[in-house]
């Protein structure tokens, strides 16, 4: 058994007694395992200059922390998640996704500070030690560092890293944050600013999963735990106004802010497959597939959605590894597990073997029948489904289904520039309304409030003729 008496320490941030059941050398430990799960599972983004820059600044906030000591690693995800998180030991995260909708240095130092507030108050420690406690960490050894299921600290820290450290623990990381940012020479405002892009987030979202007849996806304990009008966050951001700066520093301006992210990937990566209107290309993969006009293309981790403007239909693209020299009609039962094949057929597309079959299986809509596609190219198989809603109508989108299979083909030439992921250009803004600059972005859904977004008018406002402001092409 664990005493809880010994497993209390200090925590250098708050001055409180905290239950941590590690030492200093084991937190550290425990993050240096975690930050390589944490690069296997996101990649870091490729851009040198831009994470010097992120460095720069996350070690000028660092430097006025209660854990100065530390040497902390500020690290660019390469994902269009929204999001931003810490591991033990001073390993601070910031994904594209969230860097990207940022306006200002000010701002940037609010997320790596809020970050930096809970390497500092040990919020992931004392997380880690709570689950230990109560048998969730599991009883394995990590031979590395000592610590009681330190063998997967992403699994055991993956809610908080997900959602937060709930309410208590984020407004301690702000109230810590805006102390740092305070003595750096930043902004402590900048906190409720970065609040308030993250609550526009979360309104985004609404209204995107409202247009999609879906349930909103949240990404951060920042949305449910953060409103903007909270007192107790107006009174600490209050308060660390009065504390004055360490030393001067040269804060880079506005407009040397926004260049800093011109060219930057905006959405997908180039690994990930791009949408354009309403035809998809994958360098990587070598393909590309049209799906209907009208139709939203939902490119996710694993699967190419697309959806009918009714939300009453779908049509699904997945693909799987070839291992065995089959016919596409085996694959389908043997890999798919389908049986009860009707309507079935089987054909040559451009040289590549297909199978194609009607069969009643479980969907997004429940037990349906669907139009399933198997698609030899290279090594690969790719699945091509299609499913109507309405029970009493299982073939109404069966000729889009099949119309959509007919247009996957390699990739010409001439569409490998096709291929690379939108980036996000800063340009200085001339009146253009943003309903004539959306157009010329290529996103095919919600493009105005996506842009509007991307410079904080959402879901109104309008920039100042002459300032910079972030464009997509």
């Amino acid at each position: 058994l664990v005493s809880l008496h010994s497993g209390c320490s200090v925590n250098p941030a708050t001055g409180e007694q905290d239950l941590v059941l590690m030492s200093e050398s084991q937190e550290i430990a425990l993050g240096r395992s975690g930050h390589n799960e944490i690069l296997q599972e996101y990649g870091e983004y490729d851009d040198p200059e831009l994470a010097r820059y992120v460095q720069k600044i996350g070690e000028r906030v660092a430097k006025n922390s209660h854990r100065s000591d530390f040497i902390y690693r500020f690290t660019i995800l390469d994902s269009a998640q929204v999001n931003a998180f810490a591991l033990p030991g001073g390993y601070v995260y910031i994904t594209r996704g969230l860097l990207g909708y940022l306006n200002s240095e000010d701002e940037l130092a609010a997320v790596l500070g809020h970050e930096i507030g809970h390497v500092t108050a040990r919020h992931a420690v004392r997380r880690h030690s709570t689950a230990t406690i109560t048998g969730i960490a599991g009883a394995i050894l990590a031979s590395q560092s000592g610590i009681q299921g330190a063998n997967n600290v992403v699994n055991i820290l993956g809610t908080a890293l997900v959602r937060g450290y709930g309410r208590e623990h984020e407004l301690e990381a702000d109230r810590l944050g805006a102390q740092y940012l305070a003595r750096t020479g930043y902004n402590p405002e900048a906190m409720a600013d970065v609040i308030r892009i993250l609550k526009n987030q979360e309104d985004f979202e609404r209204e995107l999963a409202k247009t999609e007849q879906r349930e909103p996806r949240v990404y951060h304990g920042l949305f449910s735990t953060h409103p903007d009008n909270d007192d107790r966050l107006k009174s600490m951001i209050a308060a660390s106004k009065d504390i004055k700066p360490v030393g001067v520093i040269k804060k880079k301006t506005g407009n040397e802010f926004m260049l800093a992210l011109n060219g930057m990937t905006y959405g997908a990566g180039t690994n990930e497959g791009v949408v354009r209107g309403n035809r998809f290309y994958h360098h990587e993969l070598d393909f590309t597939m049209h799906f209907p006009e009208g139709w939203r293309i939902r490119n996710m981790a694993d699967r190419l959605v697309a959806v009918p403007p009714g939300n009453d239909g779908l049509i699904v693209l997945t693909v799987q590894d070839r291992n065995r020299r089959i016919p596409p009609k085996q694959f389908m039962q043997d890999r798919l597990n389908l049986s009860g094949l009707k309507a079935e057929e089987s054909f040559s597309h451009l040289g590549m073997q297909g199978y194609t079959a009607v069969v009643r299986t479980d969907t997004d809509f429940g037990d349906r029948l669907a139009r399933v596609i198997v698609l030899y190219y290279g090594t690969r198989a790719f699945v091509i489904a299609g499913v109507a809603k309405d029970m009493g109508q299982p073939y109404r989108y069966d000729n889009q289904v099949l119309q959509s299979a007919k247009s996957f083909r390699p990739l010409q030439q001439d569409e490998l520039s096709l291929t690379a992921a939108r980036k996000i250009v800063v340009r200085e803004y001339d009146g253009t309304p943003y309903s004539e600059l959306a157009p010329r972005s290529g996103l095919n859904h919600l493009a105005e409030s996506r842009i509007r977004l991307l410079n904080g008018h959402y879901p109104m406002g309008t920039p100042a003729k002459g300032t910079l402001i972030k464009t997509i092409e």
